[in-house]
């Protein structure tokens, strides 16, 4: 199979995905593609101006020049689980008990088969050099506009991140925070923890990539295709593998595969794709 008739395969849930990934449906036979690096990325970061931080740590594998990767909780992750995935073939990797490890395999198999470009469905925006919280505005701008509604909707935002909702009330949108550590935002608002819940209060749907690892991203994904609402993803988790879902649940994807804007100050790239303008279009 030619990468862009792999790119065209969706898929209608997340296990159908793995199930024809590991079928041979999607490219090569992922028994005979092996991870040759594994590694993890941690970074601690509270932005200038800004009176909260927050930690982030993600698995990244590599499979020729295509990098996957997974946010994991901090310090969830062993370095034996890091070091056994070196060597490993992708399929033995599909099936890992970890489910983080699972979805970096996963999201290097696709981006392997199926690299962000036009050809693909994706359409760059670059993002400026600058520091590190003009880097995550300048993100926060390319993702919010995917969310096609007019000002005074409310929208429910699965994994917070306190640029994004800035840029939503830039817009003159509402926004639910959701987060599973709860807590309070920036700006003092509650964190609500249950995304699936609350969602029946909201008219739209801006989701991490995240909820991949932690098994919420069916449901919410279920419940957008069940009541026609959009769900944007934001994805440095699982950038590759959520463009799959276009139509089935999912409206557009703000992909980021790694290296992540928070990495360095220099300039940048994201990848954006909807679903109703499939050809690579902005």
């Amino acid at each position: 199979m030619t990468s862009a008739a792999a790119a065209s395969v969706r898929g209608t849930t997340y296990d159908e995905l793995i199930r024809r990934t590991l079928a041979g449906e999607l490219g090569r036979d992922p028994a005979g593609q092996r991870i040759e690096v594994a590694f993890t990325t941690r970074q601690a970061v509270r932005h200038a101006g800004r009176g909260t931080g927050y930690r982030n740590e993600v698995l990244s594998l590599r499979l020729g020049g295509a990098v996957g990767s997974c946010a994991v909780e901090p310090g969830a992750l062993s370095d034996d689980a890091v070091e056994e995935c070196v060597g490993a073939d992708v399929a033995r990797l599909l099936e890992h008990p970890l489910p983080p490890v699972r979805v970096a395999a996963l999201d290097a198999y696709l981006m392997h088969t199926a690299p962000h470009t036009p050809d693909h469905g994706a359409w760059p925006v670059p993002l400026p050099a600058g520091t590190s919280l003009e880097k995550s505005r300048a993100r926060a701008g390319a993702v919010v506009e995917l969310v096609d509604l007019p000002p005074g909707a409310v929208v429910l935002v699965v994994g917070v991140v306190n640029s994004l909702l800035e840029a939503l009330r830039s817009r003159g949108f509402s926004y639910v925070p959701c987060d599973l550590k709860g807590g309070t935002t920036e700006w003092g608002e509650p964190v609500v923890t249950d995304a699936l819940g609350a969602a029946g209060r909201c008219d739209a749907l801006l989701v991490s990539g995240m909820t991949l690892g932690n098994g919420t991203f069916e449901p919410l994904r279920e419940h957008a295709l069940r009541h026609g609402k959009q769900l944007v993803m934001f994805a440095q988790t699982g950038s590759a593998i959520l463009p799959r879902f276009l139509g089935h649940g999912v409206s557009a994807v703000c992909a980021e595969p790694y290296p992540f804007f928070w990495l360095d100050g220099g300039p940048g790239t994201v990848h954006r794709y909807r679903a109703d303008r499939p050809g690579g279009t902005p």
